[in-house]
């Protein structure tokens, strides 16, 4: 059992009955789920992950205190607190306050203001281009299991899908960051006998192709421990995830090996303009990733975004 089963079914067996019985009143205007930090959010945990913040829980989401008063608050955590203290064999944690840092009652202004910086969901241009996937992909992982009031699903539905012209500027960003690691930067390390560079140059290159395939699958990226397994699950990833595989664990100082190399990131960045051109997303017609970095840029409607560095989205 994950801690996503863990936290649904505690919910359902200790969670809701109480929900329903002792708040009635305020039921309409709660919602419930399990989101946030940690490899439990996404269904990532396994058994190493058990040694630090698992435990079986969930997360009340409250309205603002106009709606739901502190006092109601205050007595939903000490009612949360006093749920089983085990459920499944797996202990609950004694955390203060009430609930923990993860999960118990929680202001949705609150949960989002953390997540992203902004209480309800409206980000800035800058926020849009500087925050990072891995924050954006805790904002809207794992599950919500009911939401009477509406306000926590709102919020979280306007935040999974990025603007266009943003999407656009950090595709056209990573893209580059892969022309100018893999493409450029790989071999010149290699001829200059700097194999500790050249390497530094495929671990650029694979985290700029992995960016760019989750953007053009409209998905945020997780932090960088498990990039690897949600990329694997992301539709016709198999073999590029192979490849990207290669380019980390290969050496560079064996000739052939590092040939090798060099034409599996030459294979990547072909797929990659191939599936940038299907999409309409490129006019430049050539192998060299950088025009096409240029070329997608061009492609942002918004001026003022356009016109900004091509790598102000990629600085995290």
């Amino acid at each position: 059992m994950n801690g996503l089963e863990l936290a649904r079914g505690y919910y359902e067996e200790f969670g809701k009955p109480m929900l329903e019985t002792e708040f009635a009143d305020i039921l309409p205007f709660l919602a419930v789920g399990f989101v946030g930090s940690g490899s439990e959010h996404y269904g990532y945990d396994d058994e190493i992950s058990r040694d630090h913040d698992f435990e079986p829980g969930f997360c009340i989401f409250l309205p603002n205190e106009d709606i739901v008063d502190r006092r109601r608050a205050f007595q939903l955590e000490r009612a949360y607190a006093k749920l089983p203290k085990e459920y499944a064999g797996v202990k609950r944690q004694n955390i203060s306050p009430v609930g923990g840092n993860r999960n118990g009652v929680i202001r949705t202004g609150e949960f989002y203001q953390k997540a992203v910086g902004s209480a309800n969901g409206k980000l800035t241009l800058e926020q849009w281009l500087t925050l990072p996937d891995y924050a954006l992909a805790e904002a809207v992982n794992g599950d919500v299991f009911f939401d009477n009031y509406g306000e926590f699903s709102k919020i979280r539905e306007n935040l999974i899908l990025m603007p266009d012209d943003i999407k656009l500027k950090r595709l056209a960003g990573n893209i580059l960051i892969m022309a100018q690691s893999g493409q450029y930067n790989f071999v010149r390390s290699l001829k200059h006998g700097e194999p500790e560079a050249a390497q530094l140059a495929c671990v650029e290159f694979v985290n700029a192709a992995m960016k760019v395939n989750f953007l053009l699958q409209d998905r945020y990226m997780p932090y960088y421990k498990w990039s690897f397994r949600a990329l694997k699950e992301l539709v016709g990833m198999e073999d590029i995830s192979e490849k990207l595989s290669f380019l980390l664990f290969s050496d560079n100082r064996d000739d052939a090996v590092a040939e090798r190399k060099y034409d599996t990131i030459e294979e990547i960045a072909s797929e990659t303009i191939i599936e940038l051109q299907e999409r309409n997303l490129t006019e430049a017609i050539c192998g060299d990733l950088e025009k096409h970095a240029y070329s997608v840029n061009d492609k942002i409607a918004d001026s003022t975004v356009r016109n900004m560095n091509i790598l102000v989205s990629v600085g995290e």
